[in-house]
């Protein structure tokens, strides 16, 4: 469907009104429609994306992630999108894009007492709102792989990631799912996954023990995770045989990590995801 001029120029901008606390990158069609007072209540799940910046993602993988993030997101659904990496002068953390989905209209009541103008406003907005979101985060996560040429030694992962769930709002009575795309190989000055140029072998229990001591444990209020991209190979690099057993590990050091995190580690997509985010 293509989305009509004054959809575009509504979904464009950002309201004037709306205040930093409650940052809304998808402008709400209840305003435009001026039927404000009759939004329902949001759906009460949040999607969360990750993206390593510091990770080669393989074309299929990019677009596979993004067809699960537009087949899970629904009506009346919180979206966050971060990007990380190394600090670097151009490259860090970020909150590139966070957004809300507004709920559809369908109490007959409430519809049956508004006016038709206004109701037909609602309804093609809120028809085309997944549409410019589709739209916005492809464009978003496009710009946040790594590209071909770029060379970021270091991965602050777990840093990150700490910095990440503070910065979200801890809301208990929220669903929260966690979707983080990278290698998951931590090459930090807190730790390092590799050895000799190569991918070394974890103590699962040891490395937990380390990051406990290094307080980099986060609190991810109850969030189911699903990874993609885990053991990714830069083809340019030696070294770039990965074992059964060396991702085995890796998976189990993360799947201990999150659960000390407040959070479920539900699929480990090594390096592809072959289950539905939830």
């Amino acid at each position: 469907m293509k989305i009509s001029k004054w959809c575009l120029l509504l979904l464009a901008g950002v309201s004037a009104m709306a205040q930093a606390a409650d940052r809304n990158d998808i402008p709400s069609c209840y305003d435009y429609a001026k039927l404000s007072q009759y939004r329902p209540a949001n759906s009460g799940r949040e999607l969360v994306v990750i993206i390593d910046q510091t990770v080669k993602v393989p074309l299929q993988i990019k677009n596979t992630s993004w067809q699960q993030i537009m087949r899970f997101s629904q009506p009346g659904d919180h979206v966050v999108l971060y990007q990380f990496s190394a600090l670097l002068q151009n490259n860090f953390m970020q909150r590139l894009f966070d957004g809300r989905l507004e709920p559809l209209l369908t109490d007959k009541k409430i519809r049956d007492n508004q006016g038709m103008e206004s109701l037909k406003n609602l309804d093609k907005c809120l028809s085309e709102q997944k549409q410019y979101f589709a739209s916005a985060m492809g464009g978003l996560m496009a710009k946040s792989f790594a590209e071909k040429g770029d060379n970021i030694a270091k991965s602050e992962i777990l840093d990150s990631l700490k910095r990440i769930s503070h910065d979200l709002e801890q809301d208990e009575n929220a669903s929260r799912t966690l979707f983080l795309i990278s290698d998951m190989l931590e090459n930090s000055a807190f730790d390092s996954f590799y050895r000799n140029n190569a991918l070394r072998l974890l103590s699962p229990e040891k490395a937990l023990q380390q990051v406990k001591q290094q307080n980099l444990l986060a609190d991810f209020a109850g969030a189911k995770v699903f990874v993609a991209g885990a053991g990714l190979i830069d083809t340019d690099a030696k070294n770039n045989y990965r074992s059964g057993k060396i991702i085995q590990q890796l998976e189990i050091f993360w799947r201990d990590y999150f659960t000390a995190s407040n959070a479920e580690l539900v699929s480990f997509g090594a390096p592809a995801l072959n289950v539905d985010l939830q």
